[in-house]
């Protein structure tokens, strides 16, 4: 059974415990990124605030990867995942989620974290800076990579296509750079700090990226220039779910903040399946509790209501909509642009289906990559990767 059926949550409803005009079941489980990240320790202090405010226990499922975070909630065992920019891979049913068992998921936003401060960017040593003529990194851009060592983590897909998508900004590809691999994102940071690559990707508050900035190659962020309508053509075109951010946390920032991107981190997201009123009741709570646990977490400032972006890429829940409509935030734009989005997912289910149905010869992964760009390509949609 894959989501909870109507009986269910009526009667998880009927037991429900209710504060602050919110109604949630005794208890709500999530899946997160692993224990001490990030979005697990969030998790933890917005379950202090529900178990302090109604009662209610928040079960926190750790999982180390967006396969390991999602199929729960697929089989319907776990109502929501505290996920990451996986939320849209799996809507576009790539990379990972390109195996048969998988394909194009119809997820949905219940609400996203943005605006804590950290931005996610391509940062690099000062040694690449020596390298490329500027010691003080004065000047440094993305560009100046050209010829110079950049990671690329074996089975991190996701981590690679944040790096193509920066080279891109620059003008670059991975043809243009020297590609080192690596075992993992935290391999990556050591080689930062022990000299064997120039740059890497990582959120700037990352304990690896202070480690780095210590380090006798230091580290330095290249800014990301929003008016530059080209460069940021080209980084969207790879990934689309960046959004061009002032930040101001992290590891090696100056005063008065660098321009970089970021993606919402953690994303709160469910199915489109998941009880409307259940979703609702959620991003109530997440709302009206939000002074409880804002300074629970590092980072958990980025679930206020102002920080809510609207035009992202992958479409909020029903039960969101109706909270956020009540709330005065939805607007007639972001129903259309929502919209686009589920027409967009509906498309993808489509092809998925009529390619499972054709039995296709070959490599499935190719023969689905190239029905997916068909498919996209005639609605006039875009159709990275």
């Amino acid at each position: 059974m894959r989501t909870f059926t109507l009986s269910l949550v009526a009667g998880l409803m009927s037991t429900a415990a209710m504060a602050s005009d919110y109604a949630l079941p005794r208890t709500v489980t999530w899946t997160t990124y692993s224990t001490g990240s990030s979005g697990y320790n969030q998790a933890v202090a917005i379950g202090a605030a529900l178990q302090a405010d109604s009662d209610v226990n928040l079960r926190i499922l750790p999982g180390n990867n967006d396969l390991s975070r999602l199929e729960p909630v697929r089989q319907g065992k776990v109502q929501f995942a505290a996920n990451g920019v996986g939320t849209y891979i799996a809507q576009e049913g790539m990379l990972e989620f390109m195996d048969q068992s998988w394909g194009p998921q119809k997820v949905r936003v219940v609400l996203n974290n943005i605006g804590s401060g950290a931005g996610m960017a391509l940062g690099v040593t000062k040694s690449a800076c020596e390298k490329a003529g500027k010691p003080d990194c004065e000047g440094f851009q993305i560009s100046d990579l050209k010829g110079m060592r950049v990671p690329e983590i074996k089975g991190g897909p996701s981590l690679n296509l944040n790096v193509e998508a920066f080279l891109a900004y620059g003008g670059l590809t991975w043809a243009d750079v020297e590609v080192v691999e690596f075992g993992g994102f935290g391999a990556s940071w050591k080689g930062m700090v022990e000299g064997s690559v120039d740059a890497a990707f990582a959120i700037t508050s990352a304990g690896n990226a202070y480690e780095a900035e210590s380090s006798p190659n230091g580290l330095y962020w290249p800014p990301i220039d929003p008016a530059d309508t080209e460069g940021m053509d080209r980084l969207k075109a790879v990934a689309p779910y960046f959004v061009a951010i002032k930040a101001t946390q992290g590891a090696a920032m100056p005063e008065e903040g660098q321009a970089l991107t970021a993606y919402p981190y953690p994303i709160l997201m469910a199915y489109d399946t998941q009880d409307a009123d259940l979703v609702y009741n959620m991003t109530k709570a997440m709302a009206d509790l939000y002074d409880a646990y804002k300074d629970g977490a590092p980072g958990a400032i980025g679930w206020a209501l102002e920080n809510q972006v609207y035009d992202w890429v992958v479409p909020f829940h029903e039960g969101s909509v109706r909270y956020l409509t009540e709330a005065g935030l939805w607007s007639d734009e972001a129903q259309k642009h929502n919209d686009t989005l589920l027409h967009r997912q509906d498309v993808l289910a489509k092809a998925w289906a009529e390619l499972t149905e054709a039995k296709p010869e070959g490599d499935w992964k190719e023969a689905w990559a190239a029905k997916r760009r068909e498919a996209l390509t005639a609605e006039g949609l875009p159709a990275p990767f």
